[in-house]
């Protein structure tokens, strides 16, 4: 099992029962799932471990490693500077302690924020179409984002603009250019919140 969503069978072969019996533990609400358009039940693998947890069932090896890279905090970073993105996720991949995403714009943002569901998403401001303000609002108005938290980055904030993006939600503003530690040290604090 390589994958973050399981089948009906996949969990049948798994608990050594039938998929029937599966579509009845589903039917019954003892596993959370959803249907694909086609009709068919699909279970998020922390939804089966949460299953197996509940029901005192074996969590295998295969299982534990998906339990161990769900406990990873996962960051999204947004910016339409490649480079700059690809720089932050760098810095982040050698701290070895995140699961991370990366969008290059506000609409790319919108997307990935509903289905990678971060906990922390560092946010540029100033990009084209979609701008760090309006990702920043959508991000809080989704009410199963609200304990996302937001570190703002620009090269330029306007006038107003920290007052802005800390009144719509984000936790931290930095300004580019800013050191590795200063970034490090910004999700650190705000990830122990």
């Amino acid at each position: 099992m390589n994958k973050d969503v399981l089948t009906t069978y996949d969990i049948a072969k798994y608990c050594k029962v039938s998929p029937r019996t599966v579509v009845q533990w589903i039917g019954k609400g003892m596993i959370n799932a959803y249907r694909t358009p086609g009709n068919h039940s699909r279970v998020k693998v922390q939804d089966f471990l949460a299953f197996l947890k509940k029901y005192n069932m074996p969590v295998s090896e295969e299982l534990e490693v998906f339990q161990a890279r769900d406990q990873k905090k996962k960051i999204l970073i947004v910016d339409d500077d490649r480079n700059m993105a690809l720089s932050i996720k760098r810095i982040l991949v050698l701290e070895g302690n995140y699961r991370l995403e990366l969008a290059f714009d506000g609409f790319d943002a919108g997307r990935k924020v509903f289905e990678f569901k971060p906990d922390l998403v560092i946010l540029d401001i100033r990009m084209p179409g979609m701008n760090g303000y309006e990702v920043a609002q959508r991000i809080k108005e989704i009410p199963d984002l609200q304990d996302t938290k937001i570190i703002a980055i620009s090269a330029f904030f306007e006038e107003d603009g920290k007052e802005k993006i800390l009144s719509l939600g984000a936790s931290a503003c930095l300004d580019k250019p800013y050191t590795q530690e200063v970034l490090l040290e910004a999700i650190k604090k705000i990830m122990k919140e």
